[in-house]
């Protein structure tokens, strides 16, 4: 493997991580009501399938777009040629206006200060190649999206040091937990560049508090660091408290005109609140105008094409369209998360109180036979091969407390959804009858079969090219 670099070779991309494991086996094995219906339920997907018949009558009644034509003019030639990396400016212009939209347009955004990327995953790696120098950290605070430890630092070379939240104050950021992970990298020689949140939180469905935000600008004020605000899942809040956006926060600060302001920067996606993420339009967002110059400079690396963004900008300037859109989406949704969350209660297992995502953050301690992340690991492997579910264990999302899944519910169909929960309710009633630290023979053959796939998997050199969610 000499004549290979050293980033072919190496195993830091994070692909062994059971969050990438349980996709695996899912694909080998994909649940369908007709041709697989003993197949496994794909639970592990952050995916939005619940308001594409939106999407798909707004196509019908909008041919024009759909067929690259204008004023009943073809420009398939026209966008077929080579265009500016920055972007097309009437997408840009529809896609900042969406954002505000969203964020009840209590703040505005320039289309000038935006970056395109292929998706958040490519706008998230921009971000560290523009703020860190190999070896330098971000501080996450846990649990995070799984696919941080690939996007964040697999090409990068940035460290990413955990800021670890708990379950005793639901997951919230604390003054605490941010001083001690500033220490922890101090510890550890790193110098911190910056923090990077989710909001609302992947994986835990919720949206950080007003409180949590000012605390987060006060600290990065102090410390002279960035901070990264994905707010990738900013359209999908269906229950109060609302989205609050970390623009929002800063503007009601004042830091408009202040050293800060050129340190926040948001990541946004049209993957999760249109349901696009095969589409890969992503952005960032700086007040920065070098991070914004570099960032379009190596988005040429990563470009949306002329051909989304001529359709999409023609759909997001369609006002009518988007505002039923966001509504009608976020209904859903809700409909939808209190069907997994009152479906889990009755199998006797609760969830993170939540307002937002696609997904819930369930806590199954209480089905661990001790109270450690091999036990965690057991019991995943029960959902995964005897259940037939793949969900995604707490480990993955770097959770300090074992026995914690993250449960997506808006990829499916209701039907498939209640399937999922009569497999687990079943497997609950089962699982307490036997004992925690009994199995079946079945259970026995599938941890055997498991551990050797896993170790092969280790040993393996030849990886195949992972899910990106985002």
């Amino acid at each position: 493997m000499r004549h290979l670099s050293t980033k072919a070779t190496c195993n830091s991309h994070g692909q062994d991580s059971s969050y990438f494991l349980g996709w695996e086996e899912y694909e080998k094995n994909p649940y369908d009501e007709v041709q697989n219906p003993k197949g496994i339920i794909q639970m592990g997907l952050a995916e939005n399938q619940l308001s594409f018949d939106l999407l798909e009558s707004w196509l019908e009644k909008n041919p024009e777009p759909a067929g690259f034509k204008r004023d009943g003019k073809s420009i398939f030639r026209e966008l077929a040629l080579f265009q500016d990396y920055h972007g097309l400016p009437a997408f840009k212009k529809a896609l900042v206006e969406f954002m505000a939209e969203i964020r009840g347009n209590r703040v505005s955004f320039d289309p000038n200060h935006m970056v395109l990327t292929a998706g958040a995953t490519s706008a998230n790696e921009t971000l560290m190649f523009c703020l860190a120098e190999p070896g330098e950290a971000f501080l996450l605070p846990t649990p995070y999206y799984p696919g941080f430890d690939r996007d964040l630092k697999w090409r990068t070379e940035v460290e990413i040091v955990p800021i670890h939240c708990t379950s005793s104050n639901d997951f919230q950021i604390t003054e605490t937990a941010l001083e001690a992970a500033y220490h922890e990298a101090q510890q550890r020689n790193l110098r911190v560049k910056g923090v990077l949140v989710t909001n609302p939180s992947n994986p835990l469905g919720t949206t950080l508090s007003r409180s949590e935000l000012n605390l987060l600008i006060s600290f990065i004020t102090t410390k002279g660091i960035h901070l990264i605000s994905d707010e990738i899942y900013s359209g999908t809040v269906f229950s109060s408290p609302g989205f609050v956006s970390v623009m929002e926060v800063l503007k009601d600060r004042n830091c408009d005109k202040t050293e800060v302001w050129d340190r926040v920067h948001i990541v946004y996606s049209l993957s999760k609140d249109l349901g696009l993420p095969g589409f890969r339009v992503g952005a960032i967002y700086s007040n920065d105008d070098v991070v914004v110059a570099t960032a379009t400079k190596m988005s040429s690396f990563g470009l949306v094409s002329s051909q989304t963004q001529y359709l999409l900008s023609a759909l997001l300037s369609d006002k009518k369209f988007t505002k039923n859109y966001i509504s009608e989406n976020q209904k859903r949704l809700k409909k939808r998360q209190n069907m997994l969350v009152m479906g889990l209660e009755r199998a006797g297992i609760s969830c993170l109180k939540s307002n937002a995502g696609l997904f819930c953050w369930v806590n199954m301690r209480h089905l661990l036979r001790s109270d450690t992340f091999e036990a965690e690991m057991e019991l995943w492997k029960k959902i995964v091969y005897d259940v037939r579910l793949n969900i995604s264990p707490g480990s993955s999302c770097h959770c300090t407390e074992p026995g914690w899944f993250r449960v997506c519910f808006a990829n499916m169909t209701e039907e498939t959804l209640d399937l999922a929960i009569k497999r687990l309710k079943d497997f609950v009633v089962e699982h307490t009858a036997n004992g925690h630290s009994k199995s079946n023979n079945s259970s026995k053959n599938s941890k055997r079969k498991f551990l050797l796939k896993w170790v092969l998997r280790l040993s393996s050199r030849d990886r195949d090219q992972e899910p990106d969610e985002r």
